[in-house]
């Protein structure tokens, strides 16, 4: 992650990736271009590597003139917005989705979880089958995430989330995908460590959104410091509303959409929440660079 932005940046290095060496005292630069990639399966890494190839990429954008009109993020890409909006300083986001990482692998090394994307069955449908695979392992699965109109996270204990899988495949799911996130991210369960992630959200200093904000945690925007507090906790514990916070910006105008950062995922959500958008990327070289030819023309990559 991150090489064609150090490649075309080699001054992104030290403004972000060796600072965060220092910062969190691991080789994160390191890892996130050579792995290995078990390393990364361990959320206390993983989602400190993601954050900082999103910053490093919102950081072309901006040196390129590129600036949002509005911002929102999926999960953990609420850090990342929040950053864009000036509402956190960005070493203070690694500093919180480091110990959000570390506080949901120690709970996990407990309580094994996982998650998984049902696709293709009514949410009241995946709703009821949570409840069934709940009853018949005394464990718990629920839903965690409204991904897009056809798409439903569902995340809990591992016996739970198993039985489910196989249920919605014999339901009728189009396609049911476990999600190697190591950890029952957005769930119930995650109620144990939610006071020591309070504690540290209030030692941080937020400030108000200065560009608007649409948390996913809500579907709606968030306008004051306390707001963005309220929304990182709440997080923990409660269901992504993508398809919600995708509504909200296209009904106030939003019509072209940038994923910032690692992969594509967000891009194909936004295109079947939203078929009119327009969709740009940052993942890869060749992406960034048809991205910003596309919004910052008179620009090179």
């Amino acid at each position: 992650m991150g090489q064609a932005l150090l490649a075309h940046r080699p001054g992104l290095a030290a403004t972000y990736y060796r600072a965060a060496d220092e910062l969190l005292g691991i080789p994160l630069a390191r890892l996130c271009r050579e792995g290995p990639a078990h390393d990364l399966d361990d959320p206390a890494v993983a989602q400190p590597a993601i954050l900082l190839t999103s910053l490093a990429a919102l950081d072309v954008l901006r040196a390129h003139g590129v600036q949002p009109d509005a911002v929102a993020g999926h999960s953990l890409g609420e850090y990342t917005a929040l950053v864009a909006a000036g509402c956190l300083a960005w070493t203070d986001a690694l500093w919180l989705v480091r110990l959000h990482g570390e506080l949901v692998a120690s709970f996990n090394d407990r309580v094994p979880g996982a998650m998984a994307a049902v696709v293709g069955l009514e949410r009241a449908t995946v709703a009821r089958l949570c409840a069934e695979s709940a009853a018949a392992t005394g464990q718990i699965v629920e839903i965690t995430g409204d991904n897009d109109p056809g798409q439903t996270m569902v995340s809990g204990q591992a016996r739970a989330v198993a039985r489910l899988v196989r249920q919605a495949r014999t339901a009728g799911a189009a396609r049911v995908v476990p999600v190697p996130a190591g950890g029952p991210f957005h769930s119930s369960l995650l109620r144990g460590i939610e006071a020591e992630f309070t504690d540290a959200l209030r030692e941080t200093e937020f400030r108000a959104p200065r560009v608007p904000f649409v948390s996913s945690v809500t579907g709606d925007r968030v306008t004051t410091a306390a707001g963005a507090v309220a929304a990182l906790r709440s997080q923990l514990t409660t269901p992504v509303r993508w398809t919600d916070a995708v509504k909200r910006l296209t009904a106030a105008g939003t019509n072209r959409f940038v994923e910032v950062g690692p992969g594509l995922v967000l891009g194909g959500l936004i295109r079947r929440i939203a078929p009119g958008a327009r969709v740009h990327t940052t993942g890869s070289a060749r992406q960034l660079a048809l991205t910003l030819g596309a919004l910052a023309p008179a620009t090179t990559f």
